[in-house]
Formats: C-alpha cells, sequence, structure tokens
C-alpha cells in the first residue's frame, strides 16, 4: 500500500439536514472535517451520529444543504459500518471480504491479479488474522470480524476513513489492536472519522472531536468540545428531541 502522506482533502458541511421520512436525525449541520485530522463524532443515542456517515458516503440524500469534498471524491472513502450491519450469514470468505477492498482499483469485471492477493494476505496479518483467509466470515466471533473489516480498510488504502462504532461488542485486546492502526492512518495523514461512546478513549486518543445532538452542541479541539457543560447540554437536547417535528426550513447561519 502506497499511503497518503500529506495534504489528502477535507469534508464540509453545509447546512446539512439529514433525515428519514422528512423528519430530521442531523439538523443544519455546518463545519469541517479537516485534512488529515482524527476526529470522533459522540453524543448520545440517537444523536444522529451514524446518520452523519451515511450522509457522507451518499448512503442518505440530504433533506437541506450539502456536502463538499475538498481534493477527495467519495470514491476515495473508505467506510466501515457498524458491525451488526453486517450480514454473517452471507456465505463469503474472510479472504474474499478483504479483497472487496481493491474494488476501487479494479471495479466489477476487473481482475484480482496476484499483487492484490499478496496485499490482502498482508493486511489480514496485520490484523492478527494469519490462517484465517479460507474461513467463513460466519464462522468468526464478533471481534475476529472487526478485524476482517479492518483489514478490508487496510486493503482500499484510501485517504479518508469512516468509522462507526469500530470498537462496539469487542474485547480489550482487540479494541487496543484495532486503535493502533486507527492512530497509524491518522500518522500516515489519512482523514479519520470515528463514532465513538468511550469519552475517556477520545480524550486520550482523539486530538478533534464532534459532539452531536442532532445538532452540534461543540466541533474542534476534544478538550475544548467535551466539557461538562457542553456533554450536559448534549443529553438534554437528545432527550427534549421531537421524533415526529418537521423538518426546518430556517437555515441557520
Amino acid at each position: 500500500m502506497v499511503g497518503v502522506t500529506g495534504v489528502v482533502g477535507s469534508i464540509e458541511a453545509h447546512g446539512v439536514t439529514l433525515g428519514y421520512e422528512r423528519h430530521p436525525a442531523v439538523h443544519h449541520l455546518h463545519g469541517c472535517f479537516r485534512s488529515g485530522s482524527l476526529t470522533a463524532v459522540v453524543g448520545p443515542n440517537g444523536g444522529g451520529k451514524s446518520t452523519l456517515l451515511k450522509g457522507i458516503m451518499g448512503l442518505l440524500r440530504p433533506l437541506e444543504g450539502r456536502f463538499v469534498f475538498n481534493g477527495v471524491n467519495r470514491g476515495d472513502i473508505s467506510y466501515l459500518p457498524q458491525i451488526a450491519e453486517i450480514d454473517v450469514d452471507f456465505p463469503i470468505s474472510v479472504l474474499d471480504t478483504v479483497l472487496l477492498g481493491h474494488w476501487r482499483r479494479v471495479g466489477a469485471f476487473g481482475t484480482l491479479g496476484p499483487g492484490l492477493r499478496i496485499a490482502a494476505a498482508r493486511a489480514l496479518s496485520t490484523v492478527g488474522l494469519d490462517g484465517f483467509a479460507a474461513r467463513p466470515v460466519g464462522s468468526l466471533s464478533g471481534g475476529q470480524r472487526q478485524r476482517v473489516l479492518f483489514a478490508r480498510v487496510l486493503v482500499a488504502d484510501c485517504p479518508i476513513i469512516l468509522l462507526d462504532e469500530p470498537f462496539t461488542s469487542i474485547d480489550t485486546r482487540t479494541t487496543a489492536d484495532l486503535l493502533d492502526l486507527v492512530l497509524r492512518w491518522h500518522g500516515e495523514g489519512r482523514t479519520v472519522v470515528a463514532v465513538l461512546h468511550d469519552l475517556d478513549q477520545v480524550r486520550r486518543h482523539f486530538p478533534e472531536a464532534l459532539l452531536l445532538a442532532r445538532k452540534a452542541v461543540g466541533w474542534g479541539a476534544a478538550a475544548d468540545v467535551l466539557t461538562e457543560d457542553n456533554l450536559r447540554r448534549a443529553r438534554s437536547m437528545g432527550e427534549a428531541w421531537d421524533q415526529a417535528a418537521p423538518v426546518c426550513d430556517v437555515v441557520e447561519p
């Protein structure tokens, strides 16, 4: 993998509202994931964190506003969904799952040459899954499946990486190993955005944070965002939000 050290692009949100059936889940978001930044997206359950990542990926069209990609496009983004969204019953091997990370290079009808297969094998070794290539993904534990998904991100070699709850329901050792990979990606100059719940983990390892409770409560340096006042405000906003409220048509400055 060649790496992407240097400027890799940023993602801006310009008044973005995202929702389902015209009900907002993310409301009038303004801000920027800076090029090469490492940002944790935190907030109460139902606060729109996963929805935001889906909006960036184009899986959900904004009800209002737009995302702007500087120096990159959506094809330059690697997305790791929540592990609960993975169909473990689908009959696919560990190696074939990792090889899907080469999609942006070869497309639907391209040829997977020896070099790409070697890269996939190396990625499996990096995440501690030597000897697992032929096993069905459905036979793995939750932590092992998450390692497979991280190996797929490795071979994709994208300048921007979105991770949705990457450490949920996995053991401490796996969390530590995968967190090391996240920090390595950041050190290579990639832009990394991760939805997380462990605030102590965020404070220790993530320089920037977006505190999201449908609206942005704070976005910037983690130490400035994750204050007790902001966290209290986010909790109260999450509790007070009306699920049936219509989309607001007034764009905030």
